[in-house]
This record gives structure tokens, sequence and C-alpha cells, in this order.
């Protein structure tokens, strides 16, 4: 992946790079935001608006996206005047160890003043888990240091 002039932000869903992929969904300060509050239980406009503080052109466009990637769905729930729900479908359930990932990185290493809004628990215990992240055919721990990213194709990446 070389990138020789600058890129636009909708031109990364056509990388090779599974990070810039993935970022051309998820990348933004709002999005994964929003998919949080649809994890955690609130899927109208109005809700999500009030808890982000974000302004209605922007959280629409958000809400467009998502649900033209696949992550979200509308479904009507009043019809006059029309309005909408917003749903995690199976691809945005599937970004749920993401939230995990970030939430983990971001107790570490950016800890809150006070006390954090959110922990996760288990649903079979009740007690606060402790994720961690592994291989599902051998279990072993995934970090930087017992895996290696390996090339597919010469790339202008540096090794």
């Amino acid at each position: 992946m070389a990138y020789t002039a600058p890129m636009k932000w909708d031109q990364l869903r056509a990388e090779n790079c599974p990070v810039a992929r993935a970022l051309s969904v998820v990348g933004d300060r709002w999005t994964m935001l929003v998919v949080r509050d649809c994890f955690l239980g609130f899927r109208r406009f109005d809700e999500i608006q009030a808890r982000l503080g974000v302004t209605r052109h922007v959280l629409a466009d958000r809400l467009r996206k998502l649900e033209a990637a696949g992550v979200l769905r509308r479904q009507q729930y009043q019809d006059r005047p029309p309005r909408f729900e917003y749903h995690l479908t199976d691809a945005g359930e599937a970004l749920f160890p993401t939230l995990v990932s970030l939430i983990t990185w971001a107790e570490e290493h950016a800890p809150p003043d006070e006390m954090s809004e959110i922990t996760l628990t288990s649903r079979a215990t009740g007690q606060a888990v402790d994720p961690l992240l592994t291989d599902a055919r051998d279990g072993e721990v995934i970090t930087n240091r017992t895996v290696t990213v390996r090339r597919n194709r010469p790339s202008a990446l540096p090794d």
C-alpha cells in the first residue's frame, strides 16, 4: 500500500490493507461511540444525539454510513412522523471485540480521572472480566511478541 497522493477518506475502503478498510467504516471519532451506544441499548436518534452531544447533521451522516456499510440497520418504530431505531447487524455485533480492546487499552493507557462509565462483566457470574486476545486454534495469547504480521504481497511499507 503506497500512499503517493493525498487519499480521501472514502478511498480507504478499496485498499488491500485490512486496517485501512476497517478505518474507512469505523475510523472517525463519532462512529465507534455510536456503535458503543447501540451495544448499550440506545437505538433512537434523539437518545444517541443527547448522549454524544453531536450535531444532528453529523449523527445523521454517521448513521447513514454505518447503515450503508452493513453495520446498522434501520427499523421503523413510528409512522407519523416516520421514526427509526438503529440496530446492530451481525457485522455490527462483530465489532464487539474491537470495542472491548479499545476499552481495555483506555483503562490501562488513558485512565479517567474518576470512575469509568462502564465495566465489562460476565453474564454468568456478574464479576468483572479481564479480556485477553487469544488464538482460537491453540489458545496462545496474541501480542506483538507472539505474533508477526506477514505481508501476502510486496508493499511499499517499510520492513
